[in-house]
């Protein structure tokens, strides 16, 4: 046998042994009582988790109840809402949950919601009951309460089984708060659309309706045509679907709007497109390039006539960036040092969400993926906004 055949001989040996060591001490840890039981407890809040970071409601608390019932250590548990109303109870048997017993607990459960503390009861039903406490411990969201959990258990219970049900609930309240913050966060999204939706220009929709009604009479297809565009474009504008869209159908809504605004300035207003073709399908919030390029459009061209807009979408590692370009009037750059945003927005002429925009970029992908403004006097404005390609959680 060669010297190389009986080197790699040793070392697959040597190899076998160190991974069958890593092993063994693997399992060796693993097989810890306590390895074993922080374990267990992580993937029982973990599942449970998963329900009530969809709000509290009855098939969440159905869902949720069984892991906070293991968690708890109890005979039995129940979940209430905030109002309070009993959402589910375990076991569904009645050798503990009887009618008398639930109604116990559904007086605790108002006791512990109205003076936002825990409520103990001992021997609720007396001495013939297997119940020795009912323990009702409110759930909280910035110190309002927002439901309560009750457990029922055969025994006395001790400081340390108190403690355990409080830290439960705590842990109960804070995924149900994080669901109200996701809530919020959509809603307040929904409303930024809204609001995007909003301050898109009358001024153009007034001067778009009215170069329609030009061509009516000197060119009839010329006009049926830019109806059908402006139909397109308040109809993707104005649509119910989504906070996100793909980056080629904001394009494509850009287009109409482009179209438009160039059967107004004719040749005065040249459009530059360059969209490299990997980012078609990039994700980005909404209406997000309309109040780029309207800005431009108004802002930059139409207070000197016309003049040249430069659309680019490039394709950058894992990022991709979109820039809009006009070479109109610009502004101070001063200005960009003082909120370069909230001056182009209250700009004369240029009534547009660029603010609203830039938040919703922070919001979706963080601080790093704002929009970024350069301009000088006389030297246009060029406005940028740098989006992951892909984010996790995030798409169309």
């Amino acid at each position: 046998m060669s010297s190389g055949v009986t080197i790699a001989l040793v070392l697959l040996g040597v190899l076998a042994c160190v991974g069958a060591v890593v092993l063994i001490r693997t399992r060796r840890v693993v097989r810890t009582p306590a390895e074993r039981a922080v374990h267990l407890a992580l993937h029982t809040a973990s599942l449970a988790a998963r329900s009530l970071r969809t709000g509290l409601s009855a098939e969440s608390a159905r869902e949720a109840l069984p892991h906070l019932h293991t968690l708890t250590a109890a005979e039995a548990v129940a979940l209430y809402d905030g109002e309070p109303s009993r959402l589910a109870h375990l076991p569904d048997g009645d050798d503990i949950w009887d009618d008398e017993m639930l109604g116990h607990a559904d007086r605790a459960a108002a006791s512990a919601l109205g003076d936002l503390r825990r409520v103990l009861l001992t021997d609720p039903s007396g001495a013939e009951s297997p119940v020795r406490a009912l323990v009702a411990q409110p759930l909280l969201a910035d110190d309002v309460g927002v439901g309560v959990l009750v457990v029922a258990t055969t025994r006395r219970p001790g400081p340390g089984m108190l403690g355990a049900i409080a830290e439960v609930a705590r842990y109960a309240s804070s995924q149900i708060e994080l669901a109200d913050l996701d809530a919020s966060r959509a809603r307040l999204n929904r409303a930024e659309v809204l609001a995007l939706r909003a301050q898109i220009s009358p001024h153009f929709i007034y001067n778009a309706l009215n170069t329609i009604a030009s061509f009516v009479r000197t060119d009839p297809d010329r006009a049926r045509e830019l109806v059908l565009d402006f139909a397109d474009f308040t109809r993707y504008s104005f649509r119910a679907a989504g906070e996100y869209t793909v980056l080629a159908d904001e394009l494509r809504n850009i287009d109409r709007y482009l179209t438009l605004e160039r059967a107004r300035f004719g040749n005065a207003l040249d459009v530059k497109l360059h969209v490299a073709p990997e980012v078609l399908n990039v994700v980005v919030p909404f209406l997000a390039l309309q109040p780029l390029v309207e800005n431009a459009v108004r802002h930059g061209l139409a207070s000197k006539g016309g003049g040249t807009i430069t659309i680019v979408a490039a394709d950058e590692g894992t990022d991709c960036v979109i820039t809009v370009e006009d070479d109109g009037v610009g502004m101070e750059p001063e200005l960009l040092r003082s909120g370069a945003l909230d001056a182009l927005d209250h700009s004369e002429g240029a009534h547009v969400g660029l603010t609203n925009v830039d938040h919703r970029l922070r919001a979706a992908f963080g601080n790093d993926y704002g929009l970024v403004v350069e301009t000088a006097v006389g030297a246009g404005t060029k406005v940028g906004m740098r989006v992951p390609k892909f984010r996790a959680g995030i798409r169309a």
